[in-house]
């Protein structure tokens, strides 16, 4: 397992390396003096060489990527100061460092995040093992239906009914807004109940429909239908042998949502109005804020790595003839 984990963070070292020199040699690429992009509008050619002078523009573009890349490890100097590891160099539009930036918004969007995934995760794993143990009863039928529906509708269509309904029209709950959890707790929890409340709505549905049918596969596995032979009991068998091994396909559904909703739930936060790392990543690309892209794109990258070693490392656990493969 040690060996599996080692091979895994060197090769994802160099993949981020990869996608790193990837995004700065294409964002690079572009026809465009980024010393006049910083600088805005109606701005003097001096004050332009300046401002190339201070990003390092000025260099072989070898020598900015270098800086670049070794700036992520052990920080960069720019004239604001000291960027700290890991720099991602210096936004165009605000003039703040863009891991100060992303660190003031990740709060937001992990909070968002990891309260959806506790929601779907529990009522839709819930239904979904509700239907396939009454599989082809009325229950099942209504967990199945509902869950059709549900998952066809989209956060962007269903959040706006959700604000008239609660916010606009009845004034139960108030309009969506972080508040740090650290401050407090309960305007924290209210702040984000409507988009979770949407987020888990919809991928509840996902999860109740993925539950079931890896359920109902694993039910017909040879395993199982030994287990029975044996006469242990039908509760026993159904979360001892069958469960266990429906979560293999649950688990990787988990690590592609998660990684999603972390790099940024850029629909969730602009239907809602809130400043995540979705909406930071629009701003940039609207504003043609070259460095907050990169590093937003760098920041995703990441999130999706590491939830993928951390998703193999489940297989390995909930199943053990992957740890013998």
């Amino acid at each position: 397992m040690l060996q599996f984990l080692i091979r895994r963070l060197s090769g994802a070292v160099v993949i981020m390396f990869l996608i790193g020199a990837f995004t700065f040699f294409l964002f690079y690429s572009i026809p465009q003096d980024f010393a006049e992009l910083a600088c805005g509008k109606n701005c003097s050619p001096e004050n332009i060489a300046v401002i190339r002078e201070n990003l390092g523009l000025d260099k072989p573009i070898t020598t900015q990527f270098w800086e670049f890349m070794t700036g992520i490890v052990t920080g960069r100097d720019f004239p604001q100061g000291h960027c700290s590891a890991p720099c991602l160099g210096v936004s165009f539009d605000s003039d703040q460092f863009v891991w100060d930036s992303i660190k003031d918004r990740f709060p937001l969007t992990l909070s968002l995040t990891v309260g959806g995934l506790v929601i779907f995760l529990l009522f839709g794993l819930g239904t979904g093992l509700l239907a396939a143990w009454k599989r082809g009863t009325v229950v099942d039928k209504l967990v199945s239906g509902s869950s059709m529906v549900l998952s066809s509708f989209q956060i962007y269509f269903l959040g706006p009914i959700v604000l008239s309904i609660l916010v606009y029209n009845t004034g139960w709950l108030d309009f969506p807004k972080y508040v740090d959890f650290t401050e407090n707790p309960a305007k924290w929890f209210m702040g984000m109940l409507i988009p979770w409340a949407v987020m888990a709505t919809i991928f509840t549905a996902q999860y109740t429909r993925m539950a079931r049918s890896t359920m109902i596969e694993q039910l017909q596995e040879e395993h199982v239908r030994t287990a029975r032979a044996k006469g242990m009991r039908q509760a026993y068998v159904f979360f001892r042998y069958a469960w266990r091994g429906s979560l293999i396909p649950i688990v990787t559904i988990i690590g592609m949502d998660l990684s999603a909703l972390l790099s940024g739930a850029v629909v969730t936060e602009f239907t809602f109005d809130l400043a995540g790392i979705g909406r930071l990543a629009v701003d940039g690309s609207l504003s043609k804020d070259l460095p907050l892209t990169m590093g937003v794109m760098l920041f995703g990258a990441f999130f999706i790595l590491i939830l993928n070693i951390i998703v193999d490392l489940a297989y390995a656990y909930i199943d053990p003839r992957v740890r013998l493969a």
